[in-house]
């Protein structure tokens, strides 16, 4: 769904979509399990000349464990409230220093937002930051590769500390 600038003007955007699994891609090893749910509206705020995008989706994904590589599900409930200016709005490409609240402005070019790119940015932020298949996960082994979470292995990780390696060749002469 496209929401453009011209559209808002008039009047906002209230929408209630579902986004099938394989519609949105979200590239880095995530499948969609279930339906992505998304309501919410969009408005022109032509005092300030920003779009403001706000709502609610819920979707469950399925990645690799970050410990373990197994398979992890991440059910997903998010809310959202966005503002965007328009990429002209920068005056110059150089270093500029922000404003108190213009961290939280994204930009656009064009006519509008493509509201599928906003929905995928936004599940990829709800994503906890260290994707577990649980809380306790053990991981794989370093040396070995076994899962620690199946089974116990008697490997030691001896822990070299390379600032000392032209000491350690000195004592062995």
């Amino acid at each position: 769904m496209f929401l453009r600038v011209q559209d808002m003007e008039v009047r906002p955007i209230d929408f209630d979509l579902t986004f099938s699994p394989g519609e949105i891609d979200f590239e880095d090893g995530l499948r969609q399990q279930s339906d992505l749910r998304v309501e919410g509206r969009a408005e022109y705020l032509s005092s300030v000349e920003e779009i403001r995008v706000r709502g609610g989706l819920t979707v469950e994904l399925e990645g690799e464990c970050g410990r373990c590589l197994e398979k992890a599900e991440f059910p997903l409930k998010s809310n959202f409230d966005l503002f965007y200016r328009p990429a002209e709005s920068v005056e110059d490409a150089g270093e500029k220093a922000l404003r108190e609240g213009e961290i939280e402005i994204g930009f656009f070019a064009g006519d509008g937002l493509d509201l599928q790119e906003i929905l995928r940015e936004q599940v990829l932020l709800a994503l906890p930051m260290q994707r577990l298949c649980r809380e306790g996960c053990k991981g794989l082994c370093p040396i070995c590769g076994v899962d620690r979470n199946e089974r116990t292995c008697s490997c030691v990780a001896e822990i070299v500390d390379e600032r000392w390696a032209a000491l350690k060749k000195l004592a062995q002469r």
